[in-house]
């Protein structure tokens, strides 16, 4: 698994009709495809976030746009970020996984973690609980997911969740990629130590080699080799000249980027990828043809050094 440089799209507001929104996803993820982005993700959301609009406007779930978006493109690898693990029992989420990596044949991945929407818990009838409930859950959930997508099969008999004989059947590839995204240090990042291929950041820039640091004292702790526990970080990309930090939400802000292409990626080196964070999962507020390529074209010699 290797993600230089992932595209996320975080709305599917276009100002369209609904006959209109499902092909300028596609456009996207085809676009990214052809421009040589590693990865294309959705956000596993039924409502839409704060700071980026209304819960009421458009929300496609997560995997049923996947599976489209797999027919619809060639290379890029296809997951969530991150998949709520709260939203699905475990076991349908290892089908779910697992049928989409036949669908793409071998592109997916499985980015998961603990979940923290309150209002779409409450709204659609999920247990929200505290936080170190749902980490709980995600902690448990990983017994009976992760063997399953490597084909065994699973009984289990916990606090949270029951499977009795559990597997998924088909399978394209006997390893799917694991992807968390957070930057707690008690639990997000041993939890990655322990188990994940990918770590991505949800932290802002300055924060960026103190969260670095700790994953390294915690391979340290178990004995893994850092450099096998891959990073990333999810910045926000505004392609203005014209535009400033208020034109960002703004708990974004600390981890955003903006200006032209050729700024956008001086900025992205010497903020995050200098400080040895290994690639960029970059999102758009809004999207016009041809954005993101632009995007790759400016970060292709960055990344490459």
């Amino acid at each position: 698994m290797t993600i230089k440089l992932g595209y996320q799209i975080p709305n599917f507001s276009y100002g369209t009709g609904v006959e209109q929104l499902f092909p300028t996803v596609i456009a996207q993820a085809q676009e990214a495809d052809a421009a040589g982005f590693d990865s294309v993700f959705v956000m596993d959301h039924f409502y839409q976030l704060p700071g980026i609009g209304a819960p009421e406007e458009p929300m496609l779930e997560a995997y049923t746009a996947l599976g489209a978006l797999a027919t619809a493109t060639q290379k890029v690898q296809l997951g969530t970020l991150v998949t709520g693990n709260t939203y699905r029992n475990p076991t349908l989420l290892a089908k779910a996984i697992t049928t989409l990596d036949v669908v793409s044949a071998g592109r997916a991945i499985l980015g998961i973690g603990a979940g923290w929407f309150e209002l779409e818990h409450d709204s659609l009838g999920y247990e929200f609980g505290t936080f170190t409930d749902r980490f709980n859950k995600l902690d448990e959930a990983l017994q009976i997911i992760l063997p399953m997508l490597e084909g065994e099969q699973v009984t289990h008999d916990g606090t949270y969740y029951r499977a009795k004989g559990a597997f998924a059947n088909p399978r394209f590839r006997d390893h799917i990629p694991l992807m968390i995204g957070g930057s707690g240090e008690k639990k997000t990042i041993p939890l990655a130590v322990r188990h994940f291929d990918h770590l991505n950041v949800i932290a802002g820039f300055d924060d960026l080699t103190a969260k670095l640091d700790v994953v390294k004292a915690r391979c340290e702790d178990i004995g893994r080799d850092p450099a096998t526990l891959e990073t990333s970080m999810l910045l926000t990309v505004v392609l203005d000249d014209n535009a400033s930090l208020d034109d960002v939400p703004e708990a974004r802000r600390v981890r955003a980027a903006i200006g032209s292409p050729d700024a956008v990626a001086e900025q992205i080196k010497t903020k995050v990828l200098d400080k040895g964070i290994d690639g960029v999962i970059v999102n758009m507020p809004s999207y016009r043809p041809g954005a993101v390529a632009a995007v790759a074209e400016a970060l292709r010699p960055v990344l490459a050094g």
